[in-house]
């Protein structure tokens, strides 16, 4: 890239116009379950429409549209980038949280409100610098593409999977820029700024549980109840035993942490099995994870419930076959009478390590922070990524900002927030990045 070529960004200017841009966006209800994703998509496209920047809408409904906006490049870099975000944000509980969720507030630094970091942050630092390619007319050698996209926490029904489906030719592209790799100023204790790529994602699997049973009178009890019967296959899944499995993702990330003095051990599936006691996470990095998220059965205190349902959130190592856990899973609970029902499912392969894109994300971040680290690393949730990998596109996750202890982990928690310092980093490494690889 030639930096003599490019023209001197006000980038304090720009920030408070992110700050602004965030906090409105946060105001914006797309709370999903309903989503309402138009209302974002009316919003962005307001911004897009004062910038002189033509977008598409595509849709199942008018109430859950996606927004496409592109700027063609010359063609003799290859395929195009997208930047990727996600409109929608999960649903909170009011009452354990300190600050309006829906507020936007800017106070001590940090912009509060639901979508900070998961992800409307990232949609706006995709934003300005897709507004900053426009603004100054610069050289593109492919077409860059901003997709803001519906329903990614209810499994991209609406989303994603629907452009994937209705609109294929939407997602032709060779890199995608999304989701899925956050830095944090620590790491497993150790105080060292770290940015992470997400190359790769556990795979969704959400089941449905089901049983059914003789209601009666609560005075009587009988063999047949369908509460007894689920719980007692819900204890069967919550003691069993799961092996570890090590992906070479995984390695390859505790062996970059080895080799910059973070861990001190060589990594070895024995040796990551000892993090893994010591860390939810990195056990669940290592194994099919299952969490138990609903439980519903009866209507009255003194009736015996006609049925009774469970949900469960399995994430299966990457590229592990659905089709086998099922088998496994239906051999522990060992009762034909209680019903599985696959409700949602995805795989995909990883990304590579070894692309252009990789290399010029890890260059942006480190020089902003000369002393980072850069690795690659797997996500225990699921994105929008999975869509396009499963058509071989390259796809990484890289919000690349340094979430600190007031930040990190909140995400579909309480008191969700970004600071105002990480915007401007995040816009400025992404906007980096994306000229080093479209200039």
């Amino acid at each position: 890239m030639n930096s003599k070529a490019e023209p001197r960004i006000d980038w304090d200017a720009l920030n408070e116009q992110a700050t602004e841009w965030l906090s409105e966006y946060i105001r914006v209800d797309t709370v999903n379950p309903p989503g309402n994703e138009t209302r974002a998509v009316e919003w962005l496209g307001s911004i897009l429409d004062q910038e002189s920047i033509s977008y598409e809408t595509y849709g199942a409904t008018k109430d859950r549209l996606n927004l496409v906006a592109r700027l063609h490049g010359d063609g003799s870099g290859g395929k195009a980038l997208i930047l990727l975000n996600h409109t929608d944000v999960v649903p909170f509980e009011r009452e354990h949280w300190t600050v309006d969720p829906m507020a936007g507030e800017i106070r001590d630094g940090l912009i509060w409100g639901r979508g900070a970091t998961d992800m409307k942050g990232m949609g706006i630092m995709e934003l300005i610098s897709f507004i900053l390619h426009k603004r100054h007319q610069l050289p593109l050698k492919r077409d860059l593409v901003f997709m803001a996209v519906a329903d990614e926490e209810a499994g991209s029904t609406y989303g994603a999977e629907y452009l994937a489906d209705k609109h294929p030719e939407l997602l032709d592209c060779e890199y995608v820029i999304n989701e899925g790799g956050q830095g944090t100023v620590e790491v497993l204790g150790v105080e060292r700024p770290t940015f992470n790529i997400g190359v790769s994602e556990k795979g969704p699997f959400w089941l449905t549980l089901r049983t059914t049973g003789a209601p009666g009178h609560g005075s009587v009890p009988t063999l047949d109840n369908a509460a007894v019967r689920l719980v007692s296959a819900l204890e069967r899944i919550a003691t069993w035993d799961r092996p570890l499995i090590v992906t070479p993702e995984v390695m390859e990330y505790f062996q970059q942490l080895h080799d910059a003095g973070i861990v001190s051990d060589q990594p070895t599936e024995s040796m990551l099995a000892s993090l893994a006691e010591q860390h939810p996470r990195l056990h669940s990095l290592q194994t099919n994870s299952i969490s138990l998220t609903t439980l519903n059965a009866g209507v009255k205190m003194n009736v015996i419930p006609a049925e009774a349902t469970a949900t469960l959130d399995c994430r299966l190592i990457p590229d592990y076959d659905p089709d086998l856990f099922m088998r496994e899973l239906v051999e522990v609970i060992n009762d034909e009478s209680v019903e599985i029902i696959r409700e949602f499912e995805s795989s995909t392969p990883p990304s590579r390590l070894d692309t252009e894109l990789y290399e010029v994300m890890t260059a942006a971040a480190k020089s902003h922070v000369e002393d980072a680290l850069v690795v690659p690393s797997v996500s225990t949730g699921f994105t929008d990524s999975r869509v396009f990998r499963r058509k071989g596109i390259t796809a990484y996750g890289f919000m690349p900002v340094l979430l600190g202890p007031m930040e990190v982990g909140r995400a579909h928690g309480n008191d969700e927030c970004l600071s105002i310092e990480n915007l401007r980093m995040g816009i400025q490494v992404l906007h980096e990045t994306i000229r080093g690889i479209c200039s």
